[in-house]
């Protein structure tokens, strides 16, 4: 991903095929892909919280330091996406939930779709790891989907973990997946996205890396096998 040139490309083979509604991405990103034309009739979807590098003693520093609402409204945005990362174990966290709060806040009083990511977290050997078990994705949304004045205008973004079934049945609000790790084998997955796909509240899935950057190097067969998932 380091090639600006050939992720500009592979987004753009990705954001031509029927189906794809639009992209979430960092404003560097989203003025590349204006600039070259290719978000015309698509959706443009902005990242908030950027603060927590990888791997930096201050990852879990969830601060905003991409869109905020008022860059997103005027840049025209469709809606933007926040990252919440919990770790009971970091006082830090506090900051970041009251942080969060603001931006709902501010969202939903201009009417802004939020897609919100939750993540019970936690430090492992110095290393920040996300908890996949279906109780703490549970665990996670519970958490994120109470934030804020209003729910009216938050969609939640989430992982496929076993037991899908009990992780939609544990809110009301409107779901997308999580694409999964692009380091799989890819077939498993795929029918893992499949069947959680088909549970009721599940309305489409954000993908990454796992169609940007397939195995085989074909991005249109894996950005069209994911829209059939989708749509099909």
């Amino acid at each position: 991903m380091s090639s600006r040139p050939q992720l500009l490309d592979r987004l753009m083979q990705a954001l031509d095929r029927e189906g794809v509604d639009g992209v979430l991405a960092t404003a560097d990103i989203l003025e590349d892909l204006a600039a070259l034309g290719a978000l015309d009739g698509r959706l443009a979807i902005g990242s908030v919280n950027r603060g927590g590098l990888k791997d930096s003693v201050f990852e879990l520093d969830d601060r905003v330091t991409g869109f905020d609402v008022d860059g997103a409204v005027a840049a025209k945005l469709d809606a933007i996406k926040c990252l919440l990362r919990i770790d009971r174990d970091d006082h830090g966290t506090v900051a970041t939930l009251e942080r969060l709060a603001v931006v709902l806040n501010d969202a939903a009083s201009q009417s802004m779709p939020v897609f919100l990511e939750p993540f019970m977290s936690s430090r492992v050997d110095g290393r920040v790891r996300h908890e996949l078990t279906p109780e703490a994705v549970v665990r996670a949304l519970s958490i994120a989907q109470a934030i804020g004045a209003t729910s009216a205008w938050t969609w939640l973004k989430l992982p496929v973990v076993a037991d899908m079934a009990a992780v939609v049945d544990s809110t009301t609000m409107p779901i997308v997946l999580l694409g999964g790790d692009s380091s799989k084998d890819p077939l498993p997955v795929y029918e893992e996205w499949r069947q959680a796909m088909r549970l009721p509240g599940v309305r489409g899935m954000m993908v990454g890396r796992s169609v940007l950057y397939p195995h085989d190097g074909d991005v249109v067969s894996a950005v069209d096998r994911v829209v059939e998932l989708v749509r099909g």
